[in-house]
């Protein structure tokens, strides 16, 4: 018997894991210090974070760049990312992770959106809050400017619930907006109680951020108080030339309630300029009932008259000269008008700016189906002042952007590459690990995200790579519709979906859903609502 000698060969080890970015300096979104370090990635999950990993099936040489994990965009307007399934303007942002729902606007089966949203393969992952609005206007019908019976907000109850045990990550309201604006304090404590039993998050956006700030303040705490609940105001400012520098003041009402012991935290974008529905500006009075309604009080001379009476003293409690801080975003009756301020907008349709012939241009566009408005009104004092705190995260408040439409808000494109680039590598508001902290980690922790938010070994392999010294924002209020610059790779769920700085073909995203309870109802809370 004899044996047959085979050559010496000499093979590689089998990969280790499907994909490996190394070479990276890793930020691990805790806090902690850069270091150098491999992320080894296997199964949609992060496998390990070291140096010197095993070879991977894919590598990417992330050699002079820094290596976070996929950004947590807590406060957007996403839920036509049914429509929009690429979701572009934030996975080229850096972007991974969506929480949509908020300011009181959500779906009304929370449960089929987030299965639906899975069938059809989007790019990104997405959460949802439950909208108060939104479940106000099903239980209540058109009528809002009253309280809700009992039979009503046993409904609406039922509605947050039914949201809660289908995934919703918590309550959000829109207190500037209708049907919300008539809504009373102790409506909202009732409802956030149901949230509160599923372990979810209350998200205001308050009836005041300019001179009302404080009481708007003190009511959002209430409702945490009151229904034993984690707090989150949403898109912390100070709107308008007259409450500019009262950011000590607002930081103060907030740390005061830290320190009774509730959980309080805050998102923001980083511009110095809102944008919302043109119509923001008409009372809400005038508004109340729906499109029908408003154009037969517009009809009213008495009524219109009222309207515009009201409309003309805001511009004096902002002080300013007329309503030059507006620009029209995305007219729905005049596309031409898009882009232009409203003082140029209504000299181009009515031939004259005084005050009278703008708040006429308002009614008549909100009459026609209204628009959106991008609203320059903040100073940079207190943009970076909110910044600074350790509770504020970033949140871009947009929704998915369709490539050339309109003139929308710069911050759907550039929101975080803004932060890294204006206010961490040229103003040193933030240092980059802090920066990536308020960006990760900061908010998986306040909307109970597990598995997302930190580069560690069982997370899940959401990750995003880039240049720190070249990530930059790009679009601009007259050019919106401009990918950022730097942001070479992005990882959701272990797959590429951003290479070379170019979006991939893959739709690897998935819901992310609540902590459910089924035995919710022996705990705590849902007690009775007196109208």
């Amino acid at each position: 018997m004899f044996m047959l000698s085979l050559p010496h060969t000499v093979s590689e080890p089998p990969a280790r894991f499907d994909l490996v970015i190394r070479g990276g300096s890793v930020i691990d979104g805790t806090g902690s210090p850069a270091r150098p370090a491999d992320v080894g990635i296997r199964g949609g999950s992060i496998a390990a974070v070291g140096p010197g990993l095993g070879r991977g099936r894919r590598e990417i040489d992330a050699s002079g760049l820094t290596v976070a994990p996929g950004f947590i965009d807590v406060h957007t307007h996403a839920e036509n990312v049914l429509v929009l399934p690429s979701a572009a303007n934030f996975v080229r942002d850096g972007v991974t992770t969506v929480i949509a729902g908020n300011c009181g606007e959500s779906p009304d089966d929370i449960g089929a959106f987030l299965a639906e949203a899975e069938r059809r393969r989007i790019s990104l992952n997405i959460g949802m809050l439950v909208g108060h609005s939104s479940v106000r206007e099903k239980a209540m019908g058109g009528s809002f400017d009253r309280p809700p019976t009992f039979e009503e907000m046993q409904t609406m109850r039922g509605m947050v619930e039914a949201a809660m045990r289908q995934g919703a990550l918590g309550l959000s309201t829109g207190l500037i907006y209708l049907p919300g604006v008539f809504a009373k304090t102790d409506e909202i404590i009732d409802l956030a109680r149901v949230a509160a039993r599923f372990g979810g998050v209350y998200t205001s956006h308050m009836r005041s951020e300019g001179n009302n700030i404080r009481a708007a303040l003190e009511e959002t705490l209430a409702v945490g108080r009151g229904a034993g609940i984690p707090v989150q105001v949403s898109h912390i400012k100070l709107s308008g030339d007259n409450n500019w520098g009262r950011h000590a003041e607002v930081l103060g009402v907030l740390d005061a309630a830290r320190a009774e012991g509730l959980r309080v935290t805050q998102d923001q974008y980083a511009y110095t300029a809102s944008s919302t529905g043109l119509g923001q500006l008409i009372p809400a009075w005038a508004l109340e009932g729906g499109s029908v309604a408003f154009r037969k009080r517009l009809a009213d001379p008495a009524e219109r008259a009222r309207m515009s009476a009201e409309m003309a003293e805001t511009p004096a409690r902002r002080r300013r000269p007329d309503f030059n801080w507006v620009t029209l975003a995305d007219c729905r009756c005049n596309r031409k008008l898009n882009g232009l301020g409203l003082p140029e907008a209504t000299r181009r349709v009515k031939g004259q700016v005084d005050m009278a012939s703008q708040i006429d241009l308002i009614l008549e566009i909100e009459a026609k189906g209204g628009a959106g408005a991008v609203f320059h009104g903040m100073c940079e004092e207190d943009l970076q002042a909110f910044m600074r705190d350790r509770h504020t995260m970033v949140g871009s408040d947009s929704g998915v952007r369709r490539a050339g439409k309109s003139v929308p808000h710069p911050r759907g494109y550039g929101n975080n590459a803004r932060v890294l680039a204006r206010y961490v590598r040229e103003k040193g508001v933030l240092t980059l690990e802090e920066a990536i902290r308020k960006m990760t980690s900061l908010p998986a922790e306040t909307f109970g995200i597990a598995d997302r938010g930190r580069l560690a070994a069982g997370m899940a392999a959401d990750v995003v790579v880039f240049d720190p010294e070249s990530v930059a924002d790009t679009a601009t209020f007259v050019a919106p519709h401009s990918f950022p610059a730097g942001i070479p790779w992005v990882v959701v769920n272990g797959e590429v979906v951003v290479r070379n700085g170019k979006q991939t073909a893959a739709r690897p995203g998935r819901a992310v859903r609540g902590r459910q309870c089924d035995a919710a109802e022996t705990r705590p809370g849902g007690g009775a609502y007196e109208p």
